[in-house]
Parts: C-alpha cells; structure tokens; sequence
C-alpha cells in the first residue's frame, strides 16, 4: 500500500504542503535477465519549478550503500571547534566528480565562524557545513552535473566526537566510476581540516575492508629511535603489525618489538636491530596508529543506511530537496 506523505517548507513557505508518495514496486529492471525486483520508490506530484512546471523524475532506490567520510574524533574540545577567518575552509568531493573548483573534482567549502572567536558546538558545525555542501548543487560544474544530487541530498551529523559526512547518492558500489562515495582534504588557504579532525579522516572508499583498533600517538617520536608512545586500547604486544599514518603523506607499517606495552611500543632501529623500522618523525595528536589484523577479502564498510525507515527518509529528502515550495 502506498503512502502519501505531507511536506513543507517551514522556514521560507510555512503552510504550503506538497505530498511525496512512498511506495514498495515489483519491476523487472533492465539488466537483471528477467528477473523480478522489489523496489522501494518515492514520487510526486509537484513541481521543481513551479513557473515552468518542471516534473520531478520518481526515484526507485535498488541500493543500499551511501559512501562517507568521518572526522578522527581527536579534535575539538568538550565538544566544541574553533574556527575563525584563517581556519574555516575544506575541500569536499561527492562521489566521481573530475572538475571542481580546484580542477580535481574538489569543491570548496566556507564554513561560518563566530565573530568573536569563539569555539562552535559540533551539532552546528555539522548543520551548517550539510548546508554549504548541499549548496553546490547550484553551482556545480557542467561536466560534474550528473553528480549533483550527491551534493543537494548530502547529510552531515556530528556524533560520538565525530563528523561523518554522507553522500547524498546511493550505489552498489563504494569504489568504481559508479561509486557513492566523499572525500575531504585540507583546503588551499585558511584551511580548517586539522580544527575538525579530517587532516586524519576515514572513508568507506579508503578504508572499505579495514576494522581494527587504533589510538592516538601522545608524544612526538623522531625517526629510527625505539619507543612511541601511545595511547592505551589497542592491546598492542610483540609480534603485532601495525600502521602509522599522520594525514599528509607519511604512512609505514612495522612490527612491534619485545617488551612492547599497551602504552610503549618498541620499533626496530639500525643501531639496535640492523634496519629501520619507522623511517619519519611524527608528532604527538597528530598522528594514529592502527593494529593491523587478517580481513575478509569480501567485507564492506559499515552501511549509513541501516533499515528500511532510512531509506524511506532517505527518499522522501531525495524528493523533498527539488520540490518548489513557493506556490
């Protein structure tokens, strides 16, 4: 059965109410050899532009996987984020767009700061970076046009200490030209990556097979000496393999040592051991180190959409963000 669902605009056109309905589709779709598909579908009657009676094209979601993008986790304090006019900006790419506006498929993003300095709760970080995001849809290159939606149904949430942005476009794949999938990295001036924690980001698309225990380095380490020094909660012992990585270029992998620690794990150097093991310097919270562990060459990425009611919601927002509430 079908069901119509009650939409307004509550900020710009408070009273006027345009449905969406929602509904569960049996097709056979080109492709499946025939075969019969349950589909959930979203539609409606009204228009993207009133004035010019621009029908909007029903949606049939098949899938399941939106790709992502989530912060550390080890920035801010209490909560909160500083940014100001020389840290307010990101650089933001949906799924496979190639152009951008730094040529690459990256699009800048300016977040909003307060004028007094002062430190932002993450709840309105996300709110409005999910704003500005949404907001390149309408400028958006013309080669990057069949990605737009990506952009206009974007979601941003802050929780657990952490920022996760969402792909406003959902696939069978999170790798591929025909990928959901985000990635966010330092912008070319008054960049604000390390303020949010996406200098250290991760990504369904980088990271898609990867579930292991990682922590923060707590004091700077110098290349080719025998201890770094973490923080607790990987279990870390002789014998394990590890990664360290600081976000900007440098990432190695190395065995620990014995008389490794939770807190202390012993690394290899040319003096004491006859080779290197880390060959970069790295600094303390600016750096983490993953417990590399055997996967499941099949596994994927932790869904965003986990039931049935997010794609539903997922839906009715897909329609929702092209209706003309104006009239």
């Amino acid at each position: 059965m079908a069901l119509s669902i009650d939409t307004q605009d509550l900020e710009n056109y408070p009273g006027v109410t345009k449905k969406i309905t929602v509904d569960l589709n049996s097709i056979v779709p080109i492709g499946a050899e025939g075969d019969e598909k349950f589909v959930l579908s979203t539609s409606t009657n009204a228009y993207s532009d009133n004035s010019n009676r621009t029908a909007i094209q029903d949606l049939y979601i098949t899938d399941m996987l939106a790709g992502w993008a989530k912060s550390s986790g080890f920035a801010g304090a209490a909560g909160k984020f500083y940014l100001d006019s020389s840290h307010n900006k990101l650089k933001i790419k949906m799924d496979s767009t190639i152009s951008g506006t730094d040529g690459n498929g990256y699009y800048d993003i300016t977040l909003t700061y307060n004028d007094d300095n002062t430190p932002i709760a993450g709840e309105v970080v996300a709110s409005d970076l999910e704003k500005k995001i949404r907001a390149v849809a309408a400028y958006i290159s013309p080669v990057d046009v069949g990605f737009s939606k990506a952009y206009a149904n974007a979601s941003v949430e802050y929780k657990n200490g952490k920022f996760w942005i969402v792909s406003g476009s959902i696939s069978s794949y999170y790798s591929g030209n025909n990928k959901s999938a985000v990635s966010v990295i330092a912008a070319d001036s008054d960049d604000c990556s390390v303020e949010l924690g996406f200098n250290l980001p991760t990504t369904s698309y980088d990271l898609a097979n990867v579930a292991v225990k990682e922590t923060l380095l707590n004091a700077d380490y110098i290349a080719d000496t025998s201890i770094l020094s973490v923080n607790t909660g990987t279990g870390a012992s002789a014998g394990m393999a590890f990664m360290i990585t600081d976000g900007a270029g440098n990432t190695e992998y190395f065995t620990a040592l014995s008389g490794t620690t939770d807190s202390v794990i012993k690394v290899a150097t040319m003096a004491n051991n006859g080779y290197t093991g880390i060959t970069n310097s790295y600094s303390m919270n600016a750096a983490k180190i993953q417990l590399l562990r055997e996967q499941d060459p099949e596994s994927v990425p932790t869904s965003w959409y986990t039931s049935i009611d997010k794609l539903v919601r997922y839906g009715i927002k897909v329609m929702a963000n092209q209706i003309d509430y104006s009239s």
